[in-house]
C-alpha cells in the first residue's frame, strides 16, 4: 500500500512540475519578466482613435469624449511612446486622459496590459 501512496505522489510531483514548466514557456510577458510578474510602467491613459497623439496635458477632454463615442481605453506608455490595449479597461476608469503609473502584467506577444493598481502621477517634465 505505501508503494501504491508513493507512486501516486511521485506522479502528482512530475505533473506539477511539467505544468509549471508549460506555464512559464507560454507567459509571452515583456521577454524581461518571469510569469506572473507585475511591473509598473508610466505613461498616459488614452483612447484607441488618438493613441499616442493624445498622451499630453490637456488631452483630458477629448479623451473622456472619445472613449464616451465608443473608442477603446489604450495606454501610452512614456518611455516607447507605444500604445497598448488594456485588457481591463475598467481598472482605469476615473483616469482617462491622465499621467499614471501602473502596476501590470505586459504581454508583448499581444500588445496588450492587464493593470493591477493605477496611481495618478505628475506630468513628466521635458528636457529642453
Amino acid at each position: 500500500m505505501k508503494k501504491f501512496y508513493l507512486s501516486i505522489l511521485a506522479l502528482a510531483v512530475i505533473i506539477s512540475i511539467a505544468a509549471f514548466a508549460q506555464d512559464t514557456k507560454k507567459s509571452g510577458d515583456t521577454g524581461k519578466t518571469a510569469s506572473g510578474d507585475t511591473v509598473t510602467v508610466s505613461g498616459w491613459v488614452s483612447d484607441s482613435g488618438c493613441g499616442a497623439k493624445a498622451a499630453h496635458a490637456g488631452a483630458e477632454a477629448c479623451t473622456k469624449k472619445c472613449i464616451a463615442a465608443g473608442k477603446k481605453v489604450v495606454f501610452v506608455d512614456d518611455k516607447e511612446k507605444k500604445v497598448w490595449a488594456v485588457s481591463n479597461p475598467e481598472a482605469l476608469k476615473g483616469h482617462e486622459g491622465e499621467h499614471v503609473d501602473v502596476d501590470a502584467h505586459v504581454n508583448a506577444d499581444t500588445n496588450t496590459i492587464d493593470v493591477q493598481k493605477v496611481t495618478t502621477t505628475p506630468e513628466p517634465t521635458t528636457k529642453s
